[in-house]
């Protein structure tokens, strides 16, 4: 519509002003020490909503830190959108390899830079402004209703207590996130999913105690080679997980989708250059697009034991450590998911050592359908302002809050994100195209229009 666009562009550059100011309170949720600065984020946002057009907007405190909530009721007959996103971020450390300050965000070739520019605060805050262009030219289609959290970063672990408690405020007809990523300006793209997670721990035991080397080395068990051993028998020789049962409730992709996913552009040679890599790794049988998509993976996030400081210590260990993840596709839970890896890594342990297995935090997958109505006025509204068919592809990562509102709420969810992979998300130097802001703007005030057009059919 012209009216939007006219706004947008009277108004953009105070919109990219807006968000410098949120980009530069230091919203780190992990930390204690920025309790005053979570605190002042959540009034911030609570102030752009009631700016941008909310009839309310609150603040409501729960056993972390507090979730924004706002709204805007324009008919009770007309279908309700419910917007998530998230106001904390990431710490920035390492702090050396930031180019500028984390929080003093910089504009350098038509890019944001800051913590939090795209993941979130950059990508919630376009839905802000896509809402405050639909009410100020009077053509807000939906009733609209906010869900900003401040936990996202740390496992949002009281944000299923808070939407028990507010499931009646909470009632909408779609969740709509932009927390995602799109292949590029020039090759839309929509995830039309997620993957899950299960993420263990694992403590091997040999010796009682650190032993020389030299006087029990080739007696006794090493914790580290015992581990090292166990991880390396988790994967075939095709890269196939061995793991009994990994496999039985895997979603397999047919043929149509794996060839729609095919039409995502793809150079393999700039892919491995780009990581610094001479060849890729992977399940046999699948290309590097379906291997982060479609398919559950197991990877080592971490290992470690003995004498790690400087110089040298003929020690054998007493222990070994190991954190050990895996992403899950459609069908998999990760209830389920834990209890397996954790029996099959305890059951494959020899005589020699003990080992004990614990869970940190896990979510579940996620699915959008291509046929739905949710995600075909996602399509269309992409479709109008690029002028061109958005190409669905799934998300490598996990949002364990999609499955939440699904089984809670009963709400499929749609992912309009219009970050890049590109973006260095909880890396240094998190960016934002000026570009890819300005897009998502322009963009979501169709989805709205087509959701209610195609809701009332």
């Amino acid at each position: 519509m012209q009216a939007w666009k006219e706004y947008q562009s009277k108004n953009k550059d105070r919109f990219l002003n807006e968000l410098l100011e949120l980009l530069r309170i230091p919203s780190i949720s992990a930390r204690s020490e920025h309790k005053a600065d979570m605190k002042k984020c959540a009034e911030a946002v609570k102030e752009r909503l009631l700016q941008a057009g909310a009839d309310k907007a609150e603040i409501f405190e729960t056993s972390g830190y507090p979730v924004v909530y706002g709204e805007k009721m324009v008919d009770p007959t007309k279908p309700t959108v419910l917007v998530y996103g998230h106001y904390d971020v990431q710490p920035p450390d390492p702090l050396e390899l930031w180019h500028s300050g984390p929080f003093e965000p910089v504009i350098k070739d038509d890019k944001i830079y800051a913590r939090g520019a795209c993941d979130d605060k950059g990508q919630f805050y376009m839905h802000i402004k896509a809402f405050e262009t639909m009410v100020q030219t009077n053509s807000l289609s939906t009733n609209l209703k906010f869900i900003i959290e401040g936990e996202e970063e740390v496992g949002s672990p009281n944000l299923a207590t808070f939407i028990k408690e507010k499931k009646d405020m909470l009632k909408a007809d779609v969740i709509l996130i932009s927390d995602t990523a799109m292949l590029s300006l020039q090759t839309p793209s929509i995830d039309v999913g997620v993957r899950g997670l299960t993420y263990i721990e694992v403590e091997v035991t040999g010796p009682n105690r650190d032993l020389h080397s030299g006087v029990y080395g080739g007696a006794v068990a090493n914790p580290i080679t015992i581990l090292a051993k166990m991880i390396a028998s988790l994967h075939d020789e095709n890269n196939h997980i061995t793991i009994p049962g990994f496999y039985d409730d895997v979603l397999e992709s047919n043929d149509t989708e794996r060839a729609e996913m095919a039409k995502a552009p793809y150079d393999e040679d700039e892919y491995k250059q780009d990581l610094g890599v001479k060849e890729l790794w992977g399940e046999k049988g699948y290309t590097t697009n379906e291997r982060t998509g479609i398919r559950p993976t197991l990877e080592v996030n971490g290992i470690w034991g003995g004498y790690t400081g400087e110089g040298a210590k003929t020690v054998l260990p007493s222990k070994a450590f190991a954190k050990i993840s895996c992403r899950l596709v459609p069908n998999q839970t990760s209830a389920k998911m834990t209890e397996v890896l954790i029996k099959h890594i305890e059951s494959i342990a020899p005589g020699g050592v003990s080992v004990k297995a614990s869970e940190h935090h896990g979510g579940d997958p996620y699915l959008t359908p291509v046929d739905s109505i949710e995600y075909q006025a996602a399509a269309k509204a992409i479709e109008t302002t690029f002028g061109k068919s958005p190409i669905p592809v799934r998300g490598g990562g996990s949002i364990p809050i999609t499955s939440l509102f699904q089984s809670m709420l009963g709400l499929k969810t749609v992912f309009l994100g219009f970050g890049l992979d590109s973006d260095n998300l909880h890396s240094p130097n998190e960016k934002f195209d000026l570009a890819n802001f300005y897009k998502g703007i322009e963009t979501i005030p169709y989805f709205h229009k087509y959701f209610a057009e195609m809701k009332g059919d």
